[in-house]
């Protein structure tokens, strides 16, 4: 078995945050980690210690809306699917997995007997696991503790989870969607819905989260190692039907700190701000590239083909190289799950070998995107405290349709929405 991602550096720990965007299901939850970097044998080496014959798994590459995700399958000889919390609890002990593991899977389905017992007004030791009993569910809650010691997670974290609407098939017969035990195992967990008429959120993907989550709400601040997509079973046309989990490494230190060293899974010189930080900002990473051998109007649509790829902002900063060769830097500022795809498209558009990245955190004012007319023509203005700024592209498109300057154009629309003026109320039109 390889190495954990743990990290032996004090004060510095791994986390995996799922983004439940179109719900979560266990199957979901272990596709998603495999497909982040989880060793697929190693996953099977350690369920395969559980004393439950008649299965197998399988991990297929599959698309979902276009993404490429990974969808774990489990394959079932044996139709007894009716066990008893006991009974499960006895498998899991019986397997002698490493300790975190068998801790996470017995929570697991801690929460799930609790739900059930509340539901049915028995108590715990009274209740029977019907479709949450069979060989699937066992081993999508254990996989997926095994998976998250395959990656060496220390901590789980969770967004708001998405469930759907209408009805669905259970043991017990007809269901509202989401199913009582979903909502029961999410109470007190930001959740909303989506007017789709789909089981988007398993009890077993519910229970995953009420049992592992420590914190729920936007991606934690951290340094990005990897990401991963868990398929649900059926293609669906409104959404990607899938689990996006964001593994990485976060540091309890304060900002101005030692930076981080020899962290496992990613670049070694990185600064973290500490996650409980009262005033912690927007995680982002900044993206550099050294390039002198480009023109320049070869950096200009590098620049352009950042923004096009979903960077924050992109940049140029002039330098003198080695040997005092002029040269540019490309600078790309970006959130931390766009590192890997946004450094694939810096490599090609500058032709630059080599990429770093530093990570760290900003304070976006608050603004807005407004328009107003100015002699017939639209043009957007960003508004945020105490200033508003008209948008260069439409100023210049503008200046060239009107045959004024640029600089008066820009005025006349900053002064327009000071005045009142918006694209609703056009002036400068005839009639």
């Amino acid at each position: 078995m390889t190495t954990p991602a743990a990290s032996p550096v004090p004060g510095v720990r791994t986390v995996a945050w799922f983004h439940c965007f179109a719900g979560i299901a266990g199957d979901m939850a272990l596709g998603s980690l495999v497909d982040a970097g989880a060793d697929p044998a190693e996953v099977l080496a350690l369920l395969e210690r559980l004393p439950l014959p008649g299965w197998g798994l399988e991990f297929e590459p599959v698309l979902r809306g276009g993404i490429a995700a990974t969808h774990a399958v489990v394959a079932v000889d044996d139709n007894v699917v009716v066990r008893t919390h006991a009974h499960i609890v006895g498998l899991i002990e019986e397997a002698r997995l490493p300790e975190r593991v068998t801790r996470r899977a017995l929570a697991t389905f801690a929460a799930l007997a609790d739900v059930e017992a509340r539901l049915h007004r028995r108590p715990v030791d009274q209740v029977h696991f019907h479709e949450v009993g069979g060989h699937d569910t066992i081993i999508d809650v254990v996989g997926t503790a095994v998976a998250l010691e395959v990656l060496g997670i220390d901590e789980v974290e969770a967004s708001p989870v998405a469930t759907g609407l209408g009805m669905v098939r259970a043991a017990h017969g007809m269901l509202p969607n989401p199913a009582p035990a979903v909502v029961a195992l999410l109470d007190g967990i930001p959740t909303w819905g989506r007017n789709v008429a789909v089981e988007l959120t398993t009890p077993t993907g519910a229970a995953l989260l009420a049992s592992l989550s420590s914190g729920f709400g936007p991606m934690p601040p951290m340094r990005v190692t990897g990401q991963g997509f868990g398929a649900g079973s059926n293609e669906l046309d409104e959404l990607p039907n899938c689990t996006q989990v964001v593994t990485g490494v976060r540091s309890e230190r304060t900002a101005g700190s030692d930076l981080l060293t020899g962290v496992v899974g990613g670049p070694a010189h990185v600064g973290i701000l500490a996650d409980d930080d009262a005033d912690a900002g927007q995680a982002v990473a900044v993206l550099a590239a050294n390039v002198d051998d480009a023109t320049g109007e070869q950096l200009a649509h590098a620049v352009e083909v950042l923004l096009e790829a979903g960077a924050h902002d992109a940049w140029l900063t002039p330098v003198v190289m080695k040997k005092g060769r002029p040269g540019s830097v490309v600078n790309v500022l970006c959130d931390p799950a766009r590192v890997s795809a946004l450094r694939a498209v810096m490599r090609e558009a500058t032709g630059s070998i080599g990429v770093r990245a530093t990570f760290g955190e900003r304070w976006p004012a608050a603004r807005s995107m407004e328009s107003v007319w100015v002699d017939g023509q639209l043009i957007r203005v960003k508004v945020s405290a105490g200033r508003v700024k008209a948008e260069y592209e439409d100023v210049a498109r503008a200046s060239r349709r009107i045959g004024l300057p640029v600089r008066e154009v820009a005025f006349r629309a900053e002064s327009s929405w000071r005045d009142g003026g918006n694209a609703s109320r056009p002036t400068g039109l005839d009639g």
